[in-house]
């Protein structure tokens, strides 16, 4: 079984302390034909979901919580049914774009 690594290239906004700049984020995608994992999850859900090509994804892994990394992870996941996982201290970073 080959796995491969695809990277994806989003275009939108990080804030932070009263500051806002325009950014271009990562995704990666690390798996085969039938399923993957995504890694990180801005900005663009429709370009992130056209990406995955219909595998199955096992989950989004965030590598923070900054709001350019996690603005599309919830409707991601809601399109792929796949869980995301993100470190517990990042929560409260997290509660600021997704409250409650």
């Amino acid at each position: 079984m080959s796995v491969s690594i695809e990277n994806l290239v989003t275009s939108g906004t990080f804030s932070l302390d009263g500051g806002t700049w325009e950014v271009d984020n990562n995704v990666w995608i690390v798996g085969n034909d039938t399923e993957c994992v995504i890694i990180d999850s801005p900005h663009d859900a429709e370009a992130i979901i056209n990406q995955v090509r219909g595998r199955t994804v096992l989950a989004i892994l965030l590598t923070h919580a900054h709001n350019d990394h996690i603005g599309a992870a919830r409707q991601v996941a809601d399109t792929v049914g796949a869980p995301i996982h993100l470190h517990p201290e990042d929560q409260v970073l997290w509660e600021q774009v997704y409250p409650g």
